[in-house]
């Protein structure tokens, strides 16, 4: 039967109970469950929004609607969903292969559900929602953060899981005019076929995805940033230059090289203490040995005018001091079966339950005094090679039995208890530092950076789609390891190149931050540190442009900010594609490889080995120039180009070309 209840359009039959209801503007949600009574947890999603355009109609026969603003949805008699916008135009259809409704052109004996819970041991089910792929040529953006070269993810297989380097945000944003988010923190999978649009959850208790649509991309991010929440203002030290490297292994080390920073006069906002300062995983303080005396090194920083950051892990090894506390406490992940350790990382060590209010206090109270009160105000929370945990050792696996519902939302709950204590504390403006996030993480302040990728110009490459991807999944704040993480030699003149390119791309990501685990290693010291990473490290020639670009990055602060306020005010990404500033031409849903920082400048990043010319595609709907802070007009060349056509620029290794709006 159907009916409605509540503002919702309810089906029922048999074991099947599916619930339609509006949830912001333009907006549904939807879910199913073959239990008795639908689950209550709203994942991603903020209180439910007062919706003013809710329509319901329930005819005596034929389908029943839910229209809210300019989305509608219908639901047969025996219950196939399909989702309009507010021309009649199909968004969404369940792909469902059956001989139930003769009526259905698409009846079939394949036997093939839409909405398929298979229950597994503990009570859970195995869920695969099944959509018709409806046009073979639609582009589908966003769901986070993946290791791959593909901004257009139709056609491609994606693993709904948090790996160190990848962070499953499953918010998509599609070119026929809707974004969907698959709200369901399970391990899972996502395919985005030709044929069949999946979505699979290994363990779980019900369906819920939330589905908006919007006339633009931007109409569609700023609905669905509504209803998942807004990221904090970004703070003036994330406007500008972070040095970091794996690692500055003691005091001094630290403290000479931001004074070299100020020496050379070159503007710098914060540097970074990374893993291993402190004697054991799990006492979140500093190690006296190698750091004697952190007040007054925190001291001395805020005279150079320099913040820190402190790196941060959930770890906890068996020596630590309150691991016996948190062990009697129940403040530790749960393990379903041998050994209490999750993880061997230099020791055996555990985690403790992000999950759990009480863990997350008990760690932010050691934090706060430790690290907070010396007047360190910004947190490296890293996750601490989240992959190993997922799978050989069940970290996520807090409920009883085989429920893996948190998978996903870990990550987010860590950010959680530091933006809780440091709210508590009075400050507003939060940055937390993350390997993983999920949908609505960006609420805690969360700026996540790309993991431990390869110094190589394949990873460079990824690292474009994944920040322009995390970007329109509702991660507005992101930013990568400049140069890489793994390896590279600063003395390489190959690697130079690379670092030199990646450097002028950093200077126009949302935070430019320099990090990296080179060669050579150098000896005699704890935990492989790694060797130097400062800009004056890569010779005289590379120097010399890295401060131009840290320079340039100064010279937009005041714009950078304004991005950071749109971020906050309305969800808007700070890096843009093309299509999101100019949705109205079709090549600019086509183009991969350049992009707009806001709505001003146009990035083309350089990103392979050698190059020294590129063309450029200028979207139509504006006029171009190359912005002359990075470039030297040529004699005889326009200065000013009209959008919809192709040019070829020059691009030296000295400097990067950048495209300025000159109107619309």
């Amino acid at each position: 039967m159907i009916f409605s209840e509540d503002e919702k359009l309810v089906f029922r039959f048999d074991d099947q109970l599916l619930w339609i209801q509006p949830w912001g503007d333009n907006a549904l949600r939807v879910r199913a469950t073959k239990l008795a009574s639908m689950p209550t947890e709203d994942w991603a999603l903020l209180c439910k929004p007062d919706s003013h355009h809710t329509m319901i109609d329930i005819p005596t026969d034929g389908e029943a609607s839910i229209t809210n603003g300019k989305i509608k949805a219908t639901v047969s008699a025996l219950g196939k969903v399909i989702i309009y916008d507010s021309n009649g135009t199909k968004l969404l259809e369940e792909y469902a292969r059956h001989r139930r409704d003769p009526r259905d052109p698409k009846c079939s004996a394949l036997e093939i559900e839409a909405r398929e819970l298979r229950p597994i041991l503990g009570g859970d089910y195995h869920l695969n929602m099944r959509f018709e792929s409806l046009d073979p040529k639609e582009k589908i953006f966003g769901m986070g953060q993946y290791q791959q070269p593909y901004l257009n993810l139709k056609g491609t297989d994606l693993e709904l899981a948090q790996r160190n380097s990848q962070a499953s945000v499953p918010f998509a944003v599609s070119s026929r005019g809707y974004g969907f988010l698959w709200n369901n923190p399970a391990i899972g999978r996502a395919v985005l076929g030709t044929n069949v649009m999946s979505f699979e959850a290994y363990s779980t208790r019900a369906l819920d995805y939330w589905v908006v649509a919007g006339d633009t991309p931007a109409e569609i991010e700023e609905s669905y940033a509504g209803v998942t929440g807004y990221v904090p203002m970004m703070p003036e030290y994330g406007l500008g230059f972070w040095q970091c490297k794996l690692r500055y292994w003691n005091q001094e080390q630290l403290l000479n090289v931001a004074r070299e920073y100020r020496r050379r006069e070159i503007p710098i906002d914060l540097i970074v203490i990374d893993f291993f300062h402190w004697k054991h995983q799990g006492e979140w303080s500093f190690d006296s040995k190698f750091w004697p005396d952190p007040a007054a090194m925190i001291e001395e920083l805020k005279e150079l005018k320099v913040e820190l950051m402190v790196s941060v892990w959930p770890t906890v090894e068996t020596a630590s001091e309150n691991y016996p506390e948190m062990l009697e406490r129940g403040l530790l992940i749960r393990h379903d079966r041998g050994m209490r350790i999750a993880m061997q990382c230099n020791n055996d060590i555990t985690h403790f339950d992000a999950t759990n209010p009480e863990a997350r206090k008990f760690v932010w109270s050691k934090a706060k005094k430790n690290y907070y009160d010396l007047g360190i105000k910004v947190f490296w929370l890293d996750e601490a090679e989240p992959e190993y945990s997922i799978y050989d050792f069940d970290i996520y696996r807090y409920h009883a039995g085989s429920n893996m519902q948190i998978g996903n939302i870990f990550p987010k709950e860590y950010a959680r208890g530091f933006y809780e204590g440091m709210q508590a504390e009075g400050q507003m403006n939060i940055i937390n530092l993350l390997r993983c996030a999920w949908a609505g993480s960006q609420i805690y302040g969360a700026l996540v950076w790309s993991g431990d990728i390869a110094s190589s110009w394949g990873s460079f490459r990824n690292q474009l789609a994944a920040g322009l991807n995390m970007g329109l999944a509702g991660i507005p704040w992101w930013t990568t390891d400049i140069g890489g993480f793994h390896g590279g030699d600063p003395d390489d003149p190959a690697f130079r190149e690379l670092f030199t390119r990646w450097f002028q791309w950093g200077a126009f990501c949302p935070v430019m931050r320099l990090h990296g685990d080179r060669e050579p290693k150098p000896e005699g010291q704890p935990t492989a540190s790694g060797a130097d990473n400062e800009i004056w490290s890569y010779g005289e020639e590379v120097y010399e442009i890295c401060k131009k670009f840290i320079g340039v990055r100064e010279e937009l602060r005041e714009y950078t900010r304004s991005l950071m306020k749109q971020a906050h005010e309305k969800g808007t990404p700070v890096m843009r594609t093309l299509f999101y500033e100019f949705p109205q031409d079709p090549r600019a849903w086509e183009v991969e490889t350049q992009y707009m920082f806001g709505s001003r400048y146009m990035v083309v990043p350089v990103m392979e080995p050698g190059q020294r010319t590129i063309t450029v595609y200028l979207p139509a709907g504006a006029y171009w120039t190359l912005w002359g802070k990075l470039s030297t007009p040529r004699e005889g060349v326009p200065m000013v180009y009209k959008g919809g056509s192709e040019v070829e620029v020059e691009c030296p290794i000295v400097t990067l070309p950048v495209f300025y709006r000159v109107s619309t």
